[in-house]
């Protein structure tokens, strides 16, 4: 059964940092896409950034990009979202997802497996 476990969340100031995790089992990252993703409040849910393993391809939405950086530690079946530089506009429900198989981006209908999600909250 795939499952995925997304940590990391918590209440930060503007101008901070987070590192959320997410770890992964019943499958491994070989051959598939791992993102994370994000709903604020009266908001839909957006691709924030996303890895392939199978060809390391990359994404990230402008709003985020310079500032978030993805990473994946296969041995460790867990995908990281390094966060600096956190505003207030960040703020939102984290979730990471994951997708066997090819690469078709960042756009959360392509992803199967959805983990619960972290809540990040950026104070002005």
């Amino acid at each position: 059964e795939v499952q995925l476990q997304a940590s990391g969340g918590g209440l930060v100031q503007a101008g901070g940092y987070l590192r959320l995790s997410c770890a992964a089992s019943g499958f491994t990252f070989d051959d598939y896409a791992i993102g994370w993703f994000r709903q604020a409040p009266g908001k839909e849910r957006e691709g924030v950034s996303c890895i392939s393993s199978r060809d390391g391809s990359l994404y990230y939405a402008d709003s985020v990009a310079g500032r978030f950086t993805i990473s994946s530690d296969n041995a460790r079946n867990t995908v990281y979202l390094q966060m600096n530089g956190l505003k207030p506009e960040d703020t939102a429900v984290y979730y990471c997802a994951a997708r066997r198989g090819s690469w078709y981006g960042c756009g959360p209908k392509w992803y199967d497996y959805w983990g619960q999600g972290t809540q990040v909250t950026v104070s002005s």
